[in-house]
């Protein structure tokens, strides 16, 4: 299966996991708290069965590590290649019905994301990439992006809804921003991807789940995420770290 057919594959499969989320987000959200003090819903661990019955189908020989089944220590052997799963990314802008929630699937291949799609059901944005091309689609027409050139005025800086912190502040600070807009979940990269943000610095903690598809998006529009020193790329399949990401920035071009 070439890496396009195989986008077309998720694709499908998380327009099905959104429907999911849709369904529990018009009615009532009943959330319980994990061992990590984070919140779940019915809803990620419906969404990630889901999601993980037709990723089994859609390509049975590869690996699938995924947020609920991490939690509950279902972790599988992964060699070089093996999909990343977050069935709902931004779970507090889900239970705060803000709209910046996402499904979140991406293809690793030698702990670089080189596929991957990302869906905010609520507020009608999809986004997927591989191979050099990223697109977006609203209103079921798809169109192209690509990052831009950082203005000479001063860049845009997406940074979380809801983790913001002094360590991010203080970054900024020492870069020639003009803007800073807040976002939810994985649309972070997403908002780089297209050229609506140039930077996106990460210093609070994240999970591999969280970032690999929006990640892989703003590579294929032609971004980048590197560690904090600006130069060494962010790479995946951390095992001995529980799949814990480093601090990290996200450049546009």
């Amino acid at each position: 299966m070439s890496r396009t057919d195989l986008v077309t594959g998720l694709l499908g499969i998380a327009r099905m996991a959104g429907e999911v989320l849709m369904k529990h987000y018009a009615g009532e959200i009943v959330q319980r708290t994990k061992a990590d003090n984070s919140p779940v819903t019915a809803a990620d661990e419906e969404a990630e069965e889901l999601i993980l019955l037709h990723l089994r189908n859609l390509a049975p020989a590869i690996p699938v590590i995924a947020e609920e089944s991490a939690a509950a220590g279902k972790l599988p052997r992964i060699g070089g290649s093996y999909f990343l799963v977050d069935p709902l990314d931004g779970t507090k802008e889900y239970l705060d019905r803000n709209g910046e929630f996402t499904v979140n699937i991406a293809l690793i291949e030698d702990a670089a994301p080189v596929a991957g799609v990302v869906y905010a059901p609520a507020i009608g944005r999809l986004f997927w990439g591989t191979d050099g091309e990223a697109f977006e689609e609203t209103n079921g027409s798809p169109r192209r992006i690509r990052t831009r050139p950082a203005p000479t005025q001063g860049m845009t800086a997406v940074a979380s809804r809801s983790h913001r912190d002094a360590e991010t502040n203080e970054f900024l600070s020492r870069h020639k921003v003009e803007n800073v807009v807040s976002a939810g979940s994985s649309l972070k990269f997403c908002v780089v991807a297209a050229g609506e943000a140039d930077i996106y610095p990460r210093m609070g903690t994240t999970m591999e789940w969280d970032t690999a598809a929006g990640h892989a998006v703003l590579r294929a529009a032609g971004g980048r995420v590197t560690l904090t020193d600006s130069t060494t790329d962010l790479k995946y399949g951390n095992t001995s770290g529980s799949f814990r990401n480093p601090h990290f920035i996200a450049w546009g071009r």
